[in-house]
């Protein structure tokens, strides 16, 4: 007979082998405490704009009033859009549009850099007929790609805030 384990039980077992919540404590954990406490530097042109407000977003959850920004986040953008999918009469009918973000986590009171990594994404495009129609799908894709890009950004924070040193 095989034996069920109670759900109750699975925190418990998860604790026991080493695994902890990356967001334990709530807005008083070390990671909330940590991004609580990133400033996002302007990043130039629309993408930087949608990048931007998709960080602070996240960001935003876990800021508390208090001594303002303890750390810099600098991102770097890389926007792409590829056309592949050629038809016998070499108009493309497909594009992939790149969005790979080059960051670093820099301490405001000594500037020094404590994190540079990167993140990004890629989506598929259909290029129609309508020049209006593909022009919107490339700005929705934009959107989707700021989207993606800043949350891989904030897990990799987190991951970060989240060592046993606090950056």
């Amino acid at each position: 007979m095989k034996r069920i384990i109670p759900l109750l039980a699975v925190p418990l077992l998860l604790t026991a082998c080493g695994l902890r919540p990356v967001y334990g404590g709530g807005a008083n954990g070390t990671v909330a405490q940590a991004l609580g406490h990133v400033e996002v530097q302007p990043i130039a042109g629309k993408n930087g704009w949608l990048m931007r407000n998709a960080l602070n977003d996240r960001l935003a959850a876990m800021q508390q009033g208090g001594s303002g920004p303890r750390y810099k986040l600098v991102v770097k953008l890389d926007d792409q859009i590829t056309g592949f999918g050629l038809r016998s009469d070499a108009a493309v009918t497909r594009e992939r549009r790149t969005l790979r973000a080059r960051y670093q986590l820099v301490d405001e009171a000594t500037g020094a850099q404590l994190l540079d990594d990167s993140a990004g994404s890629d989506a598929g495009i259909d290029v129609t007929s309508s020049e209006f129609a593909t022009i919107a799908a490339e700005d929705t894709a934009l959107e989707r790609l700021s989207q993606t890009v800043a949350d891989q950004i904030i897990a990799r924070l987190a991951l970060y805030a989240n060592r046993d040193r606090t950056p």
